[in-house]
C-alpha cells in the first residue's frame, strides 16, 4: 500500500493562497492517480482535483478556475495549488493514490477508485 504524507494546510484569509503537497511512497509514483479530495463538518467527503499518470488533469466545478493540481514525478509528490480562497473551501483535505494506473488515460474523480489515503490537512478560509 502507499504511503502518504500531506502538507500545507492552515488558516487563511479570503482571497488568499495556500499549496498543499502530498508525498508519496514507492517506486513507481509515475504510474499513480492521484487525487485530492475535501470533507466539510457534516458533509461527505468530495473530488476535488484529479491527476493521472499522464498528466491529465480534472476538477470540481467549484474549484474550477481557482486550483491548480500537479505532479512532480522525481520528488515523488503532488500538488494542490489553491488560489482566491473561499469560506466554503474550508474542510480537512485528502490526499489519495491508486498504484499501477499506468494504462488508463482518463482521470479518477471517484473515491472508491482509490485504494490509498492521506491522514489529512486541515483548510480554514475566514471570511
Amino acid at each position: 500500500q502507499v504511503q502518504l504524507v500531506e502538507s500545507g494546510g492552515g488558516l487563511v484569509q479570503a482571497g488568499g493562497s495556500l499549496r498543499l503537497s502530498c508525498a508519496a511512497s514507492g517506486r513507481t509514483f509515475s504510474t499513480y492517480a492521484m487525487g485530492w479530495f475535501r470533507q466539510a463538518p457534516g458533509k461527505e467527503r468530495e473530488f476535488v482535483a484529479g491527476i493521472s499518470s499522464g498528466g491529465r488533469t480534472a476538477y470540481a466545478d467549484s474549484v474550477k478556475g481557482r486550483f491548480t493540481i500537479s505532479r512532480d514525478n522525481a520528488k515523488n509528490t503532488v500538488y494542490l495549488q489553491m488560489n482566491s480562497l473561499k469560506p466554503e473551501d474550508t474542510a480537512v483535505y485528502y490526499c489519495a493514490a491508486r498504484s499501477g494506473d499506468y494504462y488508463y488515460t482518463g482521470v479518477r474523480t471517484q473515491a472508491k477508485d482509490y485504494g490509498s489515503w492521506g491522514q489529512g490537512t486541515q483548510v480554514t478560509v475566514s471570511s
